[in-house]
């Protein structure tokens, strides 16, 4: 391959690949609410189900005492008649598990699973599920406030389709006191929303949100439960379930509002676990993927792999320019491209902000003045797309040459707060 032909491949991976999975999403999306969203009340005008099956909700707490008061308060809030709170404190160095029981003397349907040291995430939900007594059974993080219908959209999406085994609800962001948290405010509220309408659509979801998802204990029994061997355990048993033959899907309306990070420290430290996470769980699934139940998901697969890919032809293009181009071809002399993109470069930013407002209009009807979020949206590209590219260049060697426990957590970064 000569270099003219190598900087053709790269400009066409750089500048082809998003502008592609611009127009992926976008018809996924759109598709989606024409399907199931168009006909459906709002998410605060829940329909009145025929029955309303018990359910269990799982809160793993790590060092959670300053928003774990807050989280079960929502949580004794839930317009649902019929279930029980099982917060599971994960050998916290803090005063949680002292909180937890003072908040189970209030809440009588809160009880309280300890565990007397950190086992990681994934063991304390292991825990929680088999602390739970009922079949469904939601899942939340230490710092989720569930909307107080989240539970009946969850349940009636599992009384209409008895092949979904799991299913992710719908985050939004609550603090926004920095720009940091100001530009993922509106990734949530439109690219992520966005891209797991699409996925829905298509077939298989790359990963349930942890901060609100919710499984049948059954199809969890089926695949052995969560893995205390993998960094993103919410990837990790979104692809399982999956290739043993259960669905995966997105409920919009069961919402809740989550605490994010909101330095860049903190940011990298979160986007990176993601990177090495779902590259640790993309690169274990390969033998599965030739088997009957594995061939579903080879188009999120793929998508990974060109993901992959792009990340690493965006640092290759860096290199190129840093070095002045020339020396190594003529990349920076290509009409249109180069790393700082022109005619390309525009074109592309037109069809990014046509996807983030096809995004927000989707999710107009979930949070107040959500247009104004497009402002933010708009920076996306520059500040997370080069974070992307870093996290999932840095990540893949992590992932394979990672040695030691990967199920162990400590408290994240839950950003500013008054």
């Amino acid at each position: 391959m000569n270099e003219f032909t190598l900087e053709l491949v790269l400009a066409a991976l750089c500048f082809g690949y998003p502008y592609v999975m611009a127009w992926y999403w976008i018809v996924g999306g759109v598709m989606f609410q024409v399907l199931r969203e168009r006909r459906e009340p709002p998410f605060d005008q829940p329909p009145t189900l025929a029955d309303y099956p018990p359910v269990s909700v799982l809160v793993p707490c790590y060092n959670e005492s300053r928003q774990v008061d807050e989280t079960i308060a929502a949580l004794a809030r839930l317009a649902y008649p019929d279930f029980e709170i099982v917060a599971i404190d994960d050998g916290s160095s803090d005063d949680t598990a002292e909180r937890l029981v003072r908040l189970a003397a209030r809440y009588p349907r809160l009880r309280v699973v300890r565990m007397a040291n950190n086992g990681g995430k994934a063991t304390a939900m292991n825990f929680g599920a088999l602390a739970a007594r009922h079949e469904l059974v939601a899942c939340i993080d230490g710092d989720t406030l569930m909307d107080p219908h989240a539970l009946t959209w969850f349940v009636r999406r599992f009384q209409n389709d008895p092949l979904i085994g799991g299913l992710t609800g719908n985050p939004r962001i609550r603090n926004r006191t920095s720009v940091i948290g100001r530009l993922q405010v509106g990734e949530f509220s439109s690219i992520v929303g966005l891209i797991k309408r699409a996925q829905s659509v298509y077939g298989t979801l790359f990963t349930a949100s942890g901060a609100i998802c919710a499984f049948r204990k059954r199809a969890l029994h089926d695949v052995g439960g969560w893995s205390p061997h993998t960094i993103t355990d919410d990837v990790d048993i979104s692809w399982r379930l999956q290739m043993s033959g259960w669905r995966m899907a997105f409920e919009p309306k069961a919402m809740a509002w989550i605490l994010t990070p909101e330095t860049v420290r903190g940011l990298w430290h979160q986007r990176l676990r993601w990177s090495e996470g779902g590259t640790d769980v993309a690169l274990r699934a390969i033998p599965a993927l030739f088997r009957r139940r594995g061939l579903r998901m080879w188009p999120i697969w793929l998508n990974w792999f060109v993901s992959m890919l792009w990340a690493y032809s965006m640092l290759a293009m860096l290199v190129i320019w840093w070095m002045g181009g020339l020396r190594l071809g003529h990349f920076l002399t290509l009409e249109g491209f180069g790393f700082f993109p022109g005619q390309a470069g525009m074109v592309l930013a037109f069809h990014y902000l046509l996807q983030a407002m096809v995004a927000a209009s989707l999710d107009r009807g979930y949070e107040h003045g959500i247009m104004r979020t497009l402002f933010w949206v708009v920076w996306y590209p520059i500040v997370f797309w080069l974070l992307q590219a870093t996290t999932a260049v840095v990540g893949l060697p992590r992932a394979i040459f990672r040695r030691g426990p990967r199920g162990r957590w400590i408290s994240p970064d839950r950003g500013f707060r008054e």
